[in-house]
């Protein structure tokens, strides 16, 4: 036998094993990959000397011996419930109320985040819902630019409205956010007052709060106030708030007793007017011819 092979035989174990390479050749040839045989793993459950210990007999399981459940004894969690205590997301008939894609939308209608003299504010939308036709777009004037913005007072909440003064609070948020939001250069506002109760009328506190929120680009760019069917009230509250408002918004405000006066100063082919207002402006003229 020669040297190689008895080493060769040298290098395998027990079991026939050849002993792993321990270094490759790294010169000759071009790079191949080198295909290294894994040694046989022996599966033989049986147990040999080589074996590292013996099973001890308290392992010895019997599948038969084992006492399994029954399908009763398994618990039904479906319709299990907490003694005392119920679910508080499903209602009595087992499901979840889940909200549709319409009512999320709508929900987020319900507030409105406006900022008024760099202060954030929230406007409850649902509060409101009845009351938004207070302000409107009437067009414009002069040269097609200047803005005309219709209050109607008729439209404001009876004094014994529930919640009156949180409704007016987000009403006067509306009606600043709406102002700033219509109003890009020059403007009017037309004060429509007639066919208004004495108990819708707004207090003293409210409208100068109002003249006060108004930014001050829009003080400076309201050209007229114009009050349509002036009452004894408004004449009153004007005169009180008087030497509380400058005397350049003082000169602004201008009386008119009709609707055909009014036609004669501005623009009427976008200006809504209440029925209750025409209604009222009717009778007044028939009021004055027959007085003749």
């Amino acid at each position: 036998m020669d040297p190689a092979s008895e080493s060769k035989m040298n290098s395998e174990g027990a079991e026939g094993r050849p002993a792993p390479p321990t270094s490759l050749p790294l010169q000759g040839g071009p790079a191949q990959r080198k295909k290294l045989s894994a040694p046989r793993i022996s599966l033989s459950l049986d147990q040999s000397e080589d074996d590292l210990g013996e099973t001890p007999d308290d392992l010895d399981i019997n599948v038969d011996d084992l006492d399994t459940p029954d399908e009763g004894d398994y618990l039904d969690y479906t319709d299990h419930e907490m003694d005392g205590e119920e679910p508080r997301a499903a209602n009595r008939n087992g499901t979840i109320p889940t909200c549709s894609a319409e009512e999320e939308r709508q929900d987020g209608k319900l507030w409105r985040t406006v900022v008024i003299g760099e202060q954030e504010h929230r406007i409850n939308m649902k509060s409101i819902e009845s009351y938004q036709r207070v302000i409107s777009h009437g067009g414009y004037y002069g040269n097609g630019v200047n803005a005309i913005i219709v209050f109607a007072a008729c439209f404001l909440p009876d004094s014994d409205t529930e919640d009156y003064h949180e409704v007016m609070e987000n009403l006067f948020l509306y009606v600043i956010s709406t102002l700033e939001l219509m109003v890009a250069e020059d403007y009017m506002i037309v004060y429509l007052n007639g066919a208004t109760p004495h108990r819708r009328m707004p207090g003293l506190g409210w409208l100068k709060r109002c003249y006060h929120m108004i930014h001050r680009r829009l003080r400076k760019n309201l050209k007229s106030f114009i009050i349509v069917h002036p009452s004894w009230f408004i004449r009153t509250i004007l005169a009180i708030t008087r030497p509380f408002i400058s005397t350049k918004f003082s000169n602004k405000i201008k009386y008119v007793n009709s609707l055909d006066e009014l036609q004669e100063l501005i623009p009427m082919e976008y200006v809504h007017i209440p029925e209750c207002i025409i209604r009222l402006d009717e009778e007044l003229r028939e009021a004055a011819e027959n007085s003749k």
